[in-house]
């Protein structure tokens, strides 16, 4: 019991002192420790007094005075003083837990590290993984989680092209932004057609490039197949050009008037029996765009699939065939229950990845037609989805930011979600474990 008390006591004793970081360290003869948590303590106080203060004051009032305060710099300056303010709490709870922990060690009798060699020793020992990873989580918080706060609060005010600062300042709106997204006629309206074809867009570009992929690969793996190198030479030849230069020719030969597939091969079909094609209207029908983007980044996205899957065929055991066919498999048995779950085991996670870029898929949207032809309201074109509407909302005569990172953060929790629900449902990450 009078052990008990005793341990009781030092904690206490220790969880007091280190109301001021390093005290209670210094109190538990770490004397090195305590001084350096004080030197870290002491600067944040001074930057605290010096900037912090006012930024995070700027956070909450962002500015009071239009042509002096710059609200959008005020709140960066505060977004990143709140993130620094939370890495000292979070350090200010690790002193008192670390100061009431070896303050249990000495009541208990055990060995504490007390001088600066020892501790640096433990740390190099005990330690070594987190101080390998605390620079990467650095990066992480500063490069990931400051942006994204960035945004949330952006979304969170009325920054549009009404008040642009210095010249008028920011007022923080709550929810607004994100309500009318989901009620506001014009918004809502937009935003149900554009999240429509941006899902559309997705599954089909990307799920016909994956199948277009595979089934080349297939093609080239077989044994029966001569001339290899110059099937897998025009295989990568999409690949080999950069997709800038594919998406303009793309959108020339596309052209309703001039363009290669309407001025020469779809009358060279004609020419066929029982063949009679019309001129499509390719850049100003709204179906036919959507349908030559699809086709665009099929032919654009199958190469990386057929390399990856490639790959993945050279790799399967001949023997898995041969007795496939020993029992009688037909081709397609051996596909379904040897190459395919292969395939799928060994490239789910990167399948996936596919997806997720095609939702964002910026540059092919705006690079052949603007987003156009017609318009969806609120700015965004019959084809835009929601990264190219995004780009509009934010370059547009009528800037609206506030809703552009709106839309941002929707985006962001779509692609998380189904990412997720996709690696969970594949078990992609499962597979890791097994092999």
């Amino acid at each position: 019991m009078n052990t008990h008390h005793t341990l009781a006591k030092q904690k206490r004793k220790a969880g007091f002192l280190s109301i001021i970081p390093g005290l209670g360290q210094i109190a538990n003869q770490q004397f090195s420790k305590g001084i350096l948590f004080l030197a870290i303590t002491g600067l944040f106080v001074a930057e605290l007094s010096v900037f912090g203060i006012r930024a995070l004051t700027g956070l909450m009032t962002l500015g009071n005075v239009p042509g002096e305060d710059h609200s959008l710099f005020m709140l960066i300056e505060g977004t990143l003083q709140l993130i620094v303010t939370v890495i000292f709490l979070m350090f200010y709870i690790f002193n008192i837990h670390d100061s009431r922990k070896t303050a249990a060690m000495k009541a208990a009798g055990l060995e504490v590290n007390t001088t600066a060699k020892d501790m640096i020793r433990h740390a190099g020992d005990k330690g070594f993984p987190y101080l390998f990873t605390l620079p990467a989580y650095l990066m992480m918080v500063f490069v990931i989680i400051f942006p994204v706060l960035v945004t949330l609060f952006v979304a969170c005010t009325n920054y549009d092209f009404y008040h642009i600062p210095p010249n008028s300042l920011i007022d923080w709106v709550g929810f607004k932004n994100f309500l009318n997204i989901f009620f506001l006629g014009s918004y809502r309206e937009t935003f149900v057609n554009v999240l429509g074809w941006t899902v559309i867009w997705t599954i089909c570009a990307t799920t016909l490039q994956i199948i277009l992929g595979i089934v080349t690969a297939l093609f080239v793996n077989q044994d029966f197949i001569k001339g290899k190198r110059l099937f897998r030479m025009i295989f990568l030849f999409p690949w080999a050009v950069p997709a800038f230069i594919t998406i303009m020719s793309f959108s020339n030969m596309f052209n309703d008037s001039i363009g290669a597939v309407n001025a020469q091969v779809i009358p060279l079909l004609n020419h066929l029996p029982f063949v009679e094609l019309p001129a499509i209207a390719w850049k100003t029908d709204p179906f036919w765009t959507k349908t030559a983007l699809i086709m665009i980044q099929t032919w654009l996205g199958f190469p990386y699939i057929y390399v990856m899957v490639t790959g993945v065929l050279q790799a399967i055991p001949g023997e898995l065939y041969e007795a496939a066919k020993i029992d009688g498999a037909t081709f397609i048995q051996r596909f379904q229950h040897i190459t395919f779950p292969m395939i799928l085991f060994a490239t789910a996670p990167v399948m996936i990845t596919q997806y997720t870029f095609n939702f964002n898929n910026f540059s092919i949207i705006y690079l052949f037609n603007e987003g156009g032809p017609g318009s969806a309201g609120a700015g965004a074109g019959s084809t835009d989805i929601l990264i190219s509407w995004i780009y509009k909302l934010t370059t547009g005569t009528s800037p609206q930011y506030a809703v552009a990172a709106a839309v941002t953060l929707l985006i962001s929790f779509i692609v998380i979600g189904m990412s997720l629900i996709a690696f969970k449902k594949s078990n992609a990450f499962g597979n890791e474990e097994v092999m």
